[in-house]
């Protein structure tokens, strides 16, 4: 089987144009090749029976067993040109499936291609980097504009007092959410509340409490002593 298969000797050169020609041409020779395959095995087939009548009248009839031997040649010989067709037409579907594959892919890239090109339009470096500087700018002025707005108007004017009793009332919602929740005003927050007081005044006091606490603690030493 000659070699030089295309799909134009295979189908017709309109049939080759076709979007399905490669399909068509490798179901073609798959074809074929099913065809070789059972023939293959037909003469295998034949050169067994014919080896087996060579066997059986080796000994006791020469020319018997010498025709089947020639007849076992013949379809050897037969065996080995569809061996070799096979083979041939393997490759032929190989040669197409690499082929159509490679056209897929160039296809493929020249789409690509095409849609990058698209997206691009007119788009060139320059215009790139001078849009990118326009945005700078404009992101620019807009700082500037924002500034110019709250100028004047951002970190001034706090009235310290007016912070002060903010904080209060922030304190005082504190003590009255807890009481709600406990049903007592806890210590610290007492503490808190307390008004200031004069810490000499608080020593002088509280060192009076020490003095009558040592002096009771003799009395009664003394008493003890008595008895």
């Amino acid at each position: 089987m000659s070699q030089g298969w295309g799909w134009g000797s295979l189908f017709g050169g309109n049939a080759a144009k076709s979007k399905d020609a490669p399909k068509n041409a490798i179901l073609g020779l798959r074809g074929t090749l099913d065809m070789l395959s059972k023939r293959e095995k037909h003469l295998q087939n034949q050169m067994d029976e014919q080896d087996a009548i060579a066997r059986k009248n080796v000994n006791s009839n020469k020319g018997v067993a010498k025709a089947a031997l020639r007849r076992k040649k013949n379809y050897e010989h037969q065996l080995e040109q569809t061996s070799a067709q096979m083979l041939t037409v393997e490759r032929e579907i190989s040669s197409i499936e690499t082929a159509n594959i490679n056209k897929e892919t160039l296809d493929a890239m020249k789409h690509a291609q095409q849609a990058m090109k698209n997206i691009h339009g007119g788009l060139t470096i320059d215009k790139v980097d001078q849009t990118m500087e326009d945005l700078r700018e404009e992101h620019a002025i807009a700082e500037e504009i924002a500034e110019a707005l709250t100028q004047g108007s951002i970190g001034q004017g706090v009235d310290e007092d007016e912070l002060d009793e903010e904080l209060a009332e922030l304190q005082q919602e504190e003590l009255d959410n807890k009481m709600l929740k406990t049903g007592s005003v806890p210590v610290s927050d007492q503490i808190q509340r307390m008004p200031a007081v004069n810490t000499g005044a608080v020593s002088s006091r509280q060192q009076r409490v020490e003095e009558d606490d040592e002096e009771e603690e003799l009395r009664k030493l003394q008493a003890e002593m008595a008895m």
